[in-house]
């Protein structure tokens, strides 16, 4: 589902995964590793915040609209928020197994 405002078009950030990498990953025989799923997710994350710089920087110029710019920055912000939280439940799980005695 694409929302579109003035002329920038949202995508939610789950529908943003391409289907034809991972395919093409699996059709040659290899699977996609979590650390291939963690750097794109971070690269997606990257990609939204520096969207989000270019759409201030364009809003300061007068080339966007202030709402434009507005919702940008709000998906960066919550693109890092959610890394975040992600990190936060990895570290925790990780020191939870590390106190487990065997």
């Amino acid at each position: 589902m694409n929302i579109a405002i003035g002329q920038q078009v949202v995508t939610p950030l789950q529908m943003k995964t391409t289907e034809t990498q991972s395919v093409a990953g699996l059709a040659d025989g290899e699977s996609k590793g979590f650390g291939a799923y963690l750097e794109d997710a971070l690269n997606q994350v990257a990609a939204q915040e520096q969207n989000a710089k270019d759409m201030n920087n364009k809003f300061v110029l007068g080339e966007v609209n202030v709402d434009e710019a507005m919702i940008s920055s709000q998906q960066a912000l919550l693109s890092l928020q959610l890394t975040t939280q992600v990190r936060n439940k990895v570290i925790e799980a990780y020191q939870e197994i590390m106190r487990t005695q065997i």
